[in-house]
């Protein structure tokens, strides 16, 4: 199988069964996002154990695209404090950076080769309009963090 197809089935499954749905009962933070070029729309809430989220929510609406990077997103960033968060992000936003992205230290050839599934959403990088849609949950994310 193509690593190509093998992306468009991790983006699918996410969007099909996106993860982390449901409403927190008590959020320690939470944000809302939205993408005004295309009407995506994301909220984030996260509850800590301590530094530590230990429970996440995202829901939304939107293109596969949004939808898929929040369900990711909410996978990657449980059991993590919030600089390991922020250094997450910052891998993220350099592997979709077009016009950046070869200068963080990213293998060229697989910038999002260190993120695991996450790589699946490195395509989005040849449609600079869908950038915006990959990094929306992102953004939201560190809204709600403070950041």
């Amino acid at each position: 199988m193509a690593l190509e197809n093998l992306y468009r089935e991790v983006i699918l499954d996410h969007y099909r069964s996106p993860r982390n749905q449901a409403p927190l009962g008590v959020a320690d933070a939470s944000a809302d996002g939205v993408n005004p070029l295309c009407g995506d729309e994301i909220t984030v809430e996260l509850h800590f154990d301590g530094e530590v989220v230990d429970a996440v929510s995202v829901r939304g609406q939107g293109c596969s695209i949004s939808q898929s990077s929040a369900s990711m997103m909410s996978e990657a960033i449980k059991g993590k404090d919030r600089a390991e968060i922020e250094g997450l992000v910052s891998k993220f936003k350099a592997m979709l950076d077009i016009e950046h992205g070869h200068d963080t230290g990213l293998d060229p050839e697989r910038p999002g080769a260190v993120l695991g599934d996450l790589e699946a959403l490195s395509g989005v990088r040849q449609y600079p309009v869908r950038i915006k849609c990959a990094n929306l949950a992102w953004t939201t994310l560190m809204e709600a963090l403070g950041s």
